[in-house]
């Protein structure tokens, strides 16, 4: 049994101050203001309101709301928390509008922007209101009943920027709300720390740190590593072991386990890319990926599982046969051993037993997942926001502690801007990189009020490039790589999520999130294309905003249901794929990428499975990210040992509708991916990869990918142990090359 936490409070991140750029004007934004309170409104009953800006609910709704909410608030204040949460306006809350506005100038992309925009103007107009809302009063005086009315309709508009604006604005809405709200957690009762597990101290790492200065600083190594993250981890441990010289470079920063968990707030902007608000240009996926000192790997949920032999064929017969050698194994097996990953250690938590017991009772295939966290247990469902205890051996616990043990050198706050060359008779050989480093300034808490900011170049033997799926292809592309690949081949496991509830309290934050796996339905094609059912995070910002806005009440009053709930994921090996680009305006990120309807096809099946999991669990209620779907509620009180089990006839009605549907349509569903891969896929021909089957950028010498964007295609499985492998592989084939090619030059 896992130790209860003792008394303790993380320390805290300060972030970056929010940008004074003015992004709307006082009208715009209250307009935009008066939307996000129709997605999240102050709630009153009808007697006790007379604000039209309110959403008037009957006394008899209000005070079965209110009810209902103090009944699950553990608090001798309950009845009063209740009452403000409903009564909670985001219009007022400052942190909301600054987050909104630290969002829109710093991660959100002049298109987006500008659209936004566009729509608040027109909005602002007597004819232009007129063509969005069918009333010449602006939106924002419009009664609370009309607004919500009309925001609505925006979802299914035959103008498609106005269903872009509803998908964008009633999750930007939620997500902040949730995240700056001063009553919604204390309605769900989540803890900022862990009720499990104690506070230990992670490895301290030391950087390089420059002085300011005009000039390029200059540094010389044997081999520069971009990135920080699974991959670059592994390589920079085995080559730095080998006795070369290495220098990891990180456009983020480092956090203590001390800092950990990290509050929503400073979470999402210091540990991931965009702020964990990076979506496809069609706004149907978000895309969650880390950006922080060990990547992935720090805000990952530990499953540790290996490539499997469908899919090692499948890259074999594609022309790369190392993947079905015992060399690949060798390296599996390695990875696994140094990050300790095991389920021999494992308690599964409410939502996992769930997913075990369900499959059982089904008779479907289902395991549990090895975790990295050693002979712990681990039973903490905190770690996206990362790991207080350092159990979860990430690459900061373990290869990137072994690199700095062997001598390697670590920079921070370093953004590549190119990879250099030096071209010769033989071609054009990889020389170094350049790129900007940017001190720890006040926010960051070290280095004063003022951040250093000094161009670095570092010269080279060897170049490898770790920055991930998002980011490897933007640097090639920076860096001259004409290759037509660089950023195609993009695989993301798209995942619809699934929310079940139950009578009891499940507290599903409690305990590792991702423990179990239903694989019943891997290989629905023939081909290895298929789902998999697996739970995730329970954090409130991660996993509430992907469900179907209906209406203000009935979204404050699924979020309160949290705390009875179970999750669930549809995670697809996809076959079909996007792409990643530079933004045209500023080189950003930008991702081209919408499910297939092949592919769709099998999400629906892993719904079903979802569904049927938590009918047979007991669960009263079902929904999806789906909006297409209503919520499935259970017609009678649950009996798991019910005779017709999940032939139930209510329910075969709701799974019968949802296959009669377009599957998933993509304007009606939100999607979501914490796995990105193939943007710098391995292959035997430059025709049809990025990289050689030694990790080598076809048409240079000297420069390496070795992270998840090498996948020939998606691996099927959360991907850090296929990753962390090919690493491995790779990166001592390098310590090879690198050897003798020191070696002629002494001789």
């Amino acid at each position: 049994m896992a130790d209860q936490t003792i008394p303790y409070t993380p320390l805290p991140v300060s972030i970056p101050p929010v940008s004074q750029e003015q992004l709307f004007s006082e009208l715009q934004w209250t307009t935009l203001l008066s939307i996000a309170s129709t997605v999240v409104p102050r709630i009153r009953s009808r007697g006790g309101s007379r604000s039209s800006s309110d959403k008037q609910v009957s006394k008899a709704v209000y005070d079965q709301a209110l009810a209902s909410l103090t009944a699950k608030i553990h608090d001798p204040d309950a009845g009063v928390i209740a009452a403000q949460y409903l009564a909670e306006d985001v219009s007022t809350n400052a942190a909301f509008r600054e987050n909104i506005q630290r969002l829109f100038t710093t991660y959100v992309h002049q298109e987006g922007r500008n659209g936004i925009s566009l729509i608040l103007n027109v909005l602002n107009t007597r004819a232009g209101s007129l063509l969005l809302t069918g009333s010449m009063t602006p939106f924002q005086n419009q009664p609370f009943e009309v607004r919500e009315n009309v925001f609505r309709g925006w979802e299914t508009s035959r103008l498609k920027p106005l269903r872009a604006v509803f998908r964008a604005l009633s999750a930007i809405s939620r997500r902040t709300w949730i995240v700056t709200s001063p009553t919604a957690l204390q309605a769900i009762g989540f803890p900022q720390v862990p009720a499990h597990g104690q506070p230990r101290d992670s490895h301290p790492f030391e950087f390089l740190g420059f002085p300011g200065g005009d000039r390029p600083e200059i540094i010389e190594t044997d081999v520069v590593i971009v990135g920080s993250g699974c991959g670059g981890g592994v390589a920079a441990k085995n080559l730095a072991e080998a006795g070369h010289k290495v220098i990891v470079v990180e456009k983020a920063y480092q956090y203590s386990s001390r800092n950990f968990p990290m509050s929503f707030d400073q979470g999402f902007v210091s540990m991931f890319e965009g702020s964990g608000a990076v979506t496809t240009d069609d706004g149907t996926m978000g895309v969650f990926a880390g950006s922080v000192w060990g990547g992935g790997g720090t805000v990952n949920w530990s499953a540790s599982l290996q490539t499997q032999g469908y899919v090692r064929q499948e890259w074999a017969d594609g022309g790369l046969p190392f993947f079905t050698s015992m060399e690949f194994q060798n390296s599996l097996d390695r990875v696994c051993e140094r990050i300790g990953a095991s389920s021999e250690y494992t308690r599964h938590n409410h939502q996992n037993r769930v997913l075990l017991e369900g499959a059982r009772k089904l008779g479907y295939s289902a395991s549990a997942v090895p975790q990295n966290t050693g002979t712990h247990e681990h039973y903490c469902g905190h770690c996206t926001m990362g790991c207080h205890s350092a159990e979860k051996q990430g690459p900061t616990e373990t290869y990137l502690a072994d690199a700095s043990k062997a001598g390697a050198q670590f920079i921070e706050g370093f953004h590549v801007d190119r990879v250099l060359f030096t071209n010769t008779k033989a071609g054009r050989v990889a020389s170094g990189v350049e790129g900007t480093w940017t001190s720890r300034d006040a926010w960051c808490g070290q280095s004063g009020p003022t951040a250093i900011k000094r161009k670095v170049i570092i010269n080279s033997k060897k170049v490898v490039v770790s920055c991930g799926t998002l980011q490897s292809p933007l640097l090639l592309l920076r860096s001259g790589i004409k290759n037509p690949q660089v950023g195609r081949n993009l695989h993301l496991h798209p995942v619809v999520i699934g929310g079940a509830v139950f009578d009891e309290e499940t507290r599903p934050w409690e305990g590792a999130a991702l423990t179990t796996v239903i694989d019943e339905f891997e290989d629905l094609d023939g081909h290895g294309h298929g789902v998999k059912v697996e739970c995730l995070t329970m954090l409130p910002p991660a996993f509430l905003p992907a469900f179907t806005w209906r209406d203000g009440l009935d979204w404050k009053m699924w979020t309160a249901k949290l705390s009875h709930m179970a999750g669930f994921i549809t995670l697809t090996k996809d076959r079909d794929t996007g792409r990643v680009y530079p933004d045209p305006v500023d080189g950003r990120l930008r991702i081209d990428y919408t499910p297939s309807v092949f592919d769709r096809k099998h999400i629906v099946e892993g719904i079903v499975t979802a569904a049927k999991v938590a009918y047979i669990a007991g669960a009263k209620e079902f929904r999806t990210s789906y909006r297409d779907m209503p919520p499935f509620v259970r017609p009678d009180p649950a009996n798991t040992n019910s005779a017709e089990g999940t032939n139930n006839a209510a329910l075969q009605a709701w799974i019968s509708e949802l296959r009669r549907k377009t599957p998933c349509d993509p304007e009606r569903t939100m999607f979501a991916s914490a796995h990105q891969m193939g943007t710098c896929r391995m292959g035997s021909s430059v025709r049809s990869s990025v990289v050689d089957p030694e990790c080598q950028v076809w048409g240079t010498r000297g420069l390496y990918v070795m992270d998840a964007s090498v996948f020939p295609s998606a691996s099927g499985v959360n991907p850090m142990v296929t990753n962390m492998g090919i690493a491995d592989w790779a990166s001592q084939k390098l310590a090879k090359s690198l050897d003798k090619q020191m070696s002629k030059t002494r001789l």
